[in-house]
Order: structure tokens, then C-alpha cells, then sequence
């Protein structure tokens, strides 16, 4: 089982010849609405390997929530911990150039409303894996993965937005992932290298967690019981590398959820991460049997 505690967001996509500078103005191409956020992508991404999968978090009153919600609720996310605030709905705005890249803006809204006691103790138990990012407070993240460790639950945060992390965060987390740019924050506090390699050996030598760094079209990199491990992608033709990290992280819980060591969860999460790149938006609903099979 996978608890997902995180943000909740309708996603403004803007497509764009390429992104802004700032003051300036860019006339866009095209314009649509979609569900995000980290913690509701994640959620599908992992669901869609064929995970059980509860999400926690919160939405507001409004009309976005329903459409934020929808496709979590068609593929079989359990919504029962999501709440409704009379906060506005988290949404994310986001420019997307002829090449794919993006340019996003958070207003977390409803998100910051999102406490760790909506998970009861219940949900968290050995066997049971909680996947983390860092768009609902960082206290309510703490105060989880305290919960979660004590009970024997495995901790998989997802360190995105990039900030910097507690100690005692780390200290009870099993799983780590950034990207290179995340690493470098997290790095800076705690005096540790930048390099992607340097990072993930030293945080797994500090802390005892598997150390997972993306490294965009390039794969990703882990250490691993004080190994170095890589994975690349396959060659793809790139549409949008909007919740490309988000899909990686959904199917590396769903591997570890399922009993796959590490070692072989990262190549199936680095596959997974390149087919988000391959079609617009940060969710895809797949229905086997209709032409479009889960990805991961």
C-alpha cells in the first residue's frame, strides 16, 4: 500500500514559443487546464504501475477541485483522506516552449492547509510505503515521517521544491530523491558536496538513506549500500518535461512498494520518467485494453 501525502493543483498550461525573459511578453499558442501537483501526480503515476494508493491532502470549495481531482478518482486513487478548506485550490501556471521545457509558478492555496494528522495511524504500518514532497508545509512533512518511521512505514521523500532539508527530517527518511538543483540546496546547509555522485554518497554515509539524484535527460544516479548506481533513458522524441519527476517518483515507490530492491526499481522509474516526456501535461489517464497501457 502507498500513502501519498501532498499537494493538490490544477495545472493553467500555457504553450509558448519559448519561455519569457523577465518583463517580457510572449503571445502564447495555446491554452488548456489540467490537474497537477507533486502529490496528486505522484499518486497516479504510482496507482497506474498497479498500486493500492490513498491520497492525503487537501482541496478548496471551489470549481477547480473536482477537476483536480478527476483523474486521480477515475484510476482508482482512494480520496477519503483529501479534505475540502475553504481555501482556494493549489494551482500551478505554466509555460511550456516548442522544445518541452517549462516555466512554473506555484499558489499552493488550499495545500498549505494540509496537516500529517489527516493520516491515522492506521495507514501507517510496516509494509506500508509514505511518499513525501515538499509543496505542503515542511513541518507537517516532519512530523509524518517521524510517525511513519516509528511505525516501521518506509519513507520515500521526494525533496521538490528545492529547499533546504532538517536534519531530523533525514534522519528518518529510507528514500531520497532530487534533482541536480534540489542537491545543490539540500547540500549547502549541511556542508556537503554538489556534485551529484558526491551528494548521494555523502547524504547515504550521514543519514543511511538510498540517495537518488535525476539528472534530466541523462537518467539518474543512486547510491546505494555505498554503491554508486546509474540508469539512463531510452531515446524519446520530448512533447513536455511537465511531471516527468513527478511519474519517476510515483513508479520508484511503486517498485519498492511491490518488493523490488533499489537497484532494480531505478531503471524502471527512469523509463517511466522519460515516457512522461512523451505526452502533454503532468497526468496521463491510461485504461488498459484502450490502446494507451500504464505507464512505468
Amino acid at each position: 500500500m502507498i500513502v501519498v501525502f501532498g499537494s493538490i493543483n490544477l495545472d493553467l498550461v500555457a504553450r509558448v514559443p519559448r519561455i519569457p525573459a523577465p518583463g517580457e511578453t510572449v503571445a502564447g499558442l495555446s491554452f488548456a487546464t489540467a490537474p497537477g501537483g507533486k502529490g496528486a501526480n505522484q499518486a497516479l503515476a504510482a496507482r497506474q504501475t498497479g498500486a493500492d494508493v490513498a491520497l492525503y491532502g487537501a482541496v478548496g470549495s471551489d470549481a477547480f477541485a473536482d477537476a483536480a481531482l478527476a483523474n486521480l478518482a477515475a484510476e482508482g486513487v482512494n480520496l477519503g483522506g483529501v479534505v475540502r478548506v475553504s481555501d482556494a485550490t493549489g494551482i500551478a501556471l505554466i509555460s511550456v516552449d516548442a522544445h518541452g521545457e517549462n516555466a512554473i509558478a506555484v499558489v499552493p492555496g488550499a495545500n498549505v492547509v494540509a496537516r500529517a494528522e489527516q493520516v491515522p495511524a492506521e495507514a501507517l504500518r510496516e509494509g506500508t510505503t509514505l511518499l513525501m514532497q515538499l509543496e505542503t508545509r515542511m513541518e507537517e512533512v516532519v512530523a509524518l515521517a517521524q510517525r511513519a518511521r516509528a511505525r516501521r512505514a518506509r519513507v520515500v521523500l521526494n525533496a521538490a521544491p528545492a529547499a533546504a532539508l532538517p536534519e531530523a527530517l533525514l534522519r528518518n527518511v529510507d528514500v531520497l530523491v532530487v534533482n541536480e538543483s534540489e542537491a545543490a540546496a539540500c547540500a549547502a546547509p549541511l556542508g556537503l558536496a554538489y556534485t551529484p555522485e558526491d551528494f548521494a554518497l555523502q547524504i547515504h554515509a550521514r543519514f543511511g538513506a538510498v540517495a537518488v539524484v535525476t539528472l534530466g535527460a541523462r537518467g539518474a544516479l543512486a547510491c546505494i549500500g555505498g554503491d554508486t548506481v546509474r540508469a539512463t533513458p531510452p531515446d524519446i522524441d520530448v512533447v513536455d518535461t511537465t511531471g516527468a519527476g513527478d511519474a519517476f517518483c510515483g513508479s520508484l515507490a511503486a517498485a519498492l512498494d511491490r518488493g523490488e530492491p533499489p537497484r532494480a526499481a531505478l531503471p524502471a522509474a527512469v523509463h517511466a520518467g522519460a515516457l512522461a516526456c512523451t505526452y502533454p501535461g503532468a497526468q496521463r489517464v491510461a485504461r488498459p485494453g484502450k490502446g494507451d497501457p500504464p505507464s512505468g
